[in-house]
C-alpha cells in the first residue's frame, strides 16, 4: 500500500488471466482468412455482407454459412482521434480509431488507422489494410490499416499458410489495471496488521463486530468508530478445497481457502489454511494467525501468511452457525 494522503492508504492492483475459447465454424474461418491475410465476411438473409463475420443473422436469428472474401480497402466511416496510446492500443503513437467498411462489404469493421496526423483523418477517405509481418489467426493480423495513398500496389494474400489447418481455438489475455484505496477504516485497520495486531470496529447499535472495517454497518447504516482489537485465533466457518490450477497460482495444488470467524468477531476473514492435511480440515475446526517476522510486515494482509491449527478442541455449531 501507498500513501494517497496522510491518512488513507492506496495502492495499485492488477487483475489478470488467459482465457481460451473454441472459435467455431463461422469465426474459426474469419480468423483463418486472416491468417492467409484475407478477410471474409458472410452474407446475410437481406443480401448484406457483414464484416467481421458473424454467427447468426441479425434480422433472423438462422446461422450464418454464405461466406464471401471482401477487399483489403475501403472507406472510413467515422473515426475518432487517439492523441495518448495506450499499452494495449494496435499503435503505439497518436492514431485514429475509425469504422471502416470494406470494398464488398455493407457493414463496417472497428480498427485503427495510422494517418500520422488528424488533419489527414476524413469521413469517406480510401484507407488499406496493413498486415503485421507474421499472421497467427487472430485479429491483431491486421497491424492497422493507412491511407490508401501512402502505398502503392495491391497486398497479396499469404499463400505459404493455405495449407495449414484451420483456427479452431484463440487464447486471449484479459488485464486490468487499478488502484485500491482503502478508505480511512480499513487504513487504520492496514496500520495495525502492520503492527501485528487485527482489529475490527464496532456498530453502535446492533454492537455487532466487523473484520476487516467497512466504517460503517451494512445492516444499521451507522457508522462505526469503536474499534476493538482481536485476537489472534478464530474458528473456521466454511471452506473449499481448491484442486483446480490456474495461471499465477503461488501455491501447489491442493489448498485450502476458509471464512475464520476470529475471536471477537461476527463476520468472517476470508483467509489461508495451511500445516493441516486438507482431508482435515473441518467446519469448526480452531485455527490461529501465522504472521510473517516484524521485519517483513506491512499494511497488507500478507502480513498473516495463513491461518494453522491451533491445537483447540474444536467449536461447537452453534457458536458459529449464524456468523457465515
Amino acid at each position: 500500500m501507498a500513501n494517497l494522503s496522510s491518512d488513507i492508504l492506496a495502492a495499485p492492483h492488477t487483475l489478470e488471466y488467459p482465457y481460451t475459447r473454441s472459435t467455431g465454424p463461422v469465426i474459426g474461418r474469419f480468423l483463418t482468412a486472416l491468417r492467409e491475410r484475407r478477410i471474409a465476411g458472410v452474407r446475410g438473409s437481406d443480401g448484406r455482407v457483414i464484416v467481421p463475420a458473424v454467427e447468426y443473422d441479425p434480422v433472423t436469428s438462422a446461422a450464418l454459412e454464405d461466406f464471401v472474401e471482401v477487399g483489403q480497402s475501403g472507406v472510413v466511416t467515422t473515426w475518432a482521434w487517439v492523441y495518448n496510446p495506450r499499452p494495449k492500443h494496435p499503435l503505439d503513437r497518436p492514431f485514429a480509431w475509425a469504422l471502416i467498411r470494406l470494398d464488398g462489404a455493407d457493414t463496417a469493421m472497428l480498427h485503427g488507422v495510422d494517418a500520422g496526423d488528424p488533419s489527414r483523418m476524413h469521413t469517406g477517405m480510401r484507407v488499406r489494410v496493413r498486415w503485421r509481418d507474421e499472421t497467427s489467426g487472430e485479429i491483431q493480423d491486421i497491424a492497422g490499416f493507412v491511407p490508401e495513398e501512402d502505398v502503392a500496389g495491391a497486398p497479396t494474400p499469404n499463400s505459404e499458410t493455405n495449407h495449414h489447418d484451420p483456427v479452431r481455438k484463440i487464447r486471449t489475455p484479459i488485464r486490468l489495471d487499478y488502484t485500491m484505496t482503502a478508505g480511512a477504516a480499513q487504513s487504520r485497520f492496514l496500520r495495525q496488521i502492520a503492527n501485528g495486531k487485527i482489529f475490527g470496529q464496532r456498530c453502535p447499535e446492533c454492537r455487532k463486530v466487523y473484520v476487516p472495517p467497512r466504517g460503517s454497518c451494512p445492516t444499521c447504516g451507522v457508522a462505526t468508530q469503536e474499534e476493538v482489537e482481536l485476537g489472534n485465533k478464530g474458528t473456521i466457518t466454511t471452506f473449499c478445497i481448491v484442486n483446480i490450477p490456474f495461471a499465477g497460482a503461488a501455491i501447489p495444488i491442493p489448498y485450502v481457502c476458509a471464512s475464520v470467524l476470529l475471536d471477537g468477531a461476527d463476520v468472517t476473514l476470508f483467509h489461508l489454511v495451511r500445516e493441516v492435511p486438507v482431508e482435515e480440515v473441518r467446519m469448526g475446526m480452531r485455527v490461529q494467525a501465522v504472521w510473517v517476522p516484524p521485519e517483513e510486515r506491512g499494511p497488507t494482509l500478507e502480513s498473516i501468511t495463513h491461518f494453522r491449527p491451533a491445537g483447540e478442541p474444536d467449536a461447537k455449531y452453534e457458536r458459529y452457525k449464524d456468523r457465515k
